[in-house]
This record gives C-alpha cells, sequence and structure tokens, in this order.
C-alpha cells in the first residue's frame, strides 16, 4: 500500500509546483496540501515539526523527505521510489 503524501506549500510558490511535478511523474496520484498562506496555524505546525521556514516541506508517510531540493536528491539517489512504494529499505 503507498503511503500518504503531505506537502506544506503556498499558492504561488514555484518549488511546489516543481515538487509536485516530480512526485505526479513518479505515480503519486493523491497529495495532500497544507496551505500556509491560507492557514498561519499550520505555518507554525509546519516549522516546529520540520525546524523548517521554507515550502514546501514533504512528507511520505510518516518519512520527512524536506524540501524540493531534498526530494530531488532522494530521487536522484534512488531512495524516492521505495519510499512511495512503501518499501523504504528495499524489501518487497
Amino acid at each position: 500500500m503507498a503511503p500518504s503524501i503531505t506537502m506544506y506549500a503556498t499558492g504561488v510558490c514555484p518549488f511546489c509546483i516543481q515538487a509536485e511535478r516530480l512526485l505526479r511523474a513518479r505515480g503519486v496520484q493523491e497529495i495532500t496540501k497544507v496551505r500556509v498562506d491560507l492557514e498561519p496555524s499550520m505555518w507554525q505546525k509546519m516549522v516546529q515539526e520540520t525546524g523548517r521556514r521554507t515550502v514546501p516541506q514533504i512528507w511520505i508517510g510518516d518519512v520527512h523527505v524536506g524540501g524540493y531540493d531534498d526530494l530531488v536528491a532522494l530521487d536522484r539517489a534512488g531512495g524516492l521510489e521505495p519510499l512511495l512504494s512503501g518499501h523504504p529499505g528495499g524489501e518487497p
């Protein structure tokens, strides 16, 4: 079973758009977007959970991937596909 994807984002963030494009290219069909520009309390929650103040902040299941650059690095290292498939350790 594929893990849930949560992305803290804003409506005008180009890196959020790029992150969504990459995830969709890897087969992700559903992304729960938390719009921190519309819900300031969620921005505070994001900062508390991640220690970061920038968007996007991406969670795959209960794994905090980080921002767009982190997502791209994970993908290039071959770690994104297993995480998306629910097998982060590479086991079937």
